[in-house]
């Protein structure tokens, strides 16, 4: 396993573990794939107050105590600011300070920990207030509820009203795959009358990188919003096929490679996973130790269809 320094105390591995899909799945399941991901060098996890209606971040608190990790030797990551009704639907996004305080309050309770490494705000609340969340951000710091903050699917100009407060984040959490590259197309085709051109992550990459906020790539196998998996050869069968070619190179399944060449992009520090299968997450797992050429990347780049300007 390979790791980045979200910040100089905080060496996290390449790969996190999500766990937005625990809920439903039996206890043991989730303590068997956490068990195969810590024996892998997997030291993240990655939760939200929303997923499973909080259910996720309590079954992960009940199977880190039922193993007996140590609390020094995973990394905890959750995030807030998304609002469900109890049927589930989203009615706001909510960045006022005693709402996040709130938040934590209960993310703290459910997971059973004293203390959480890195909160996300987890999609922009265009009502916010900047120096709101520095105050919130300031005081969960200084209770030692929250070690270090970051944001989810901000853009560049989202981010930069946080540095303006002196609001200091370690990651964005952006959607990205082999088939989701919108942040990847805009940077090849600057001043072009394509669709390529138009910047839907609004420079997010570029001011990551420029800043050293990490990308944490989520959905790493999944095309569109949800849509479906990139391995439907069907509908991708070059992609597939180059997937597949490098897979048997490397010794490994074309999973690996989907994310190895996520990583292999210096803007993308981590791969979030979604798997509840511990033979999935091996193959994750697997995918921070390959190294993948520049000609490979471009490979499979174009394989998509890009045509590059």
């Amino acid at each position: 396993m390979k790791y980045c320094d979200l910040r100089e105390d905080i060496k996290a591995s390449r790969i996190v573990m999500g766990c937005m899909r625990i809920a439903d799945k039996p206890l043991r399941q989730t303590e068997k794939v956490m068990i195969e991901c810590m024996s892998a060098g997997v030291n993240m996890f990655d939760l939200a107050d929303v997923y499973g209606g909080g259910d996720c971040e309590r079954i992960f608190g009940v199977a880190i105590r039922d193993l007996e990790i140590p609390r020094n030797q995973y990394i905890l990551q959750t995030k807030c600011g998304i609002r469900k009704e109890p049927d589930g639907s989203i009615t706001r996004f909510d960045f006022s300070k005693d709402y996040i305080l709130s938040c934590v309050d209960a993310s703290l309770k459910r997971l059973n920990t004293e203390y959480i490494d890195v909160l996300l705000l987890h999609r922009p609340d265009t009502l916010v207030e900047p120096e709101e969340v520095m105050e919130a951000f300031a005081r969960l710091k200084e209770e030692g509820k929250v070690r270090a903050f970051g944001v989810s699917n901000f853009s560049a100009g989202q981010m930069q009203l946080f540095k303006n407060e002196g609001i200091e984040m370690v990651a964005n959490q952006l959607q990205a795959s082999i088939l989701h590259t919108p942040m990847i197309d805009a940077g090849f085709n600057v001043n072009m009358y394509k669709d390529e051109s138009l910047s839907r992550a609004g420079d997010a990459m570029e001011f990551c990188r420029a800043n050293k906020i990490a990308i944490q790539a989520w959905s790493p196998l999944q095309y569109g919003f949800f849509e479906g998996s990139i391995f439907d050869k069907e509908k991708f069968p070059q992609v597939n096929a180059k997937m597949e070619q490098l897979a048997e190179k490397y010794n490994c399944t074309p999973a690996t490679i989907a994310c190895a060449w996520i990583l292999r992009h210096p803007a993308f520090k981590q791969v979030v996973s979604g798997t509840t299968s511990p033979n999935h997450m091996k193959e994750f797992c697997m995918a921070a130790d390959v190294e993948l050429t520049r000609e490979e990347w471009y490979e499979m780049y174009l394989s998509t269809g890009k045509i590059l300007p």
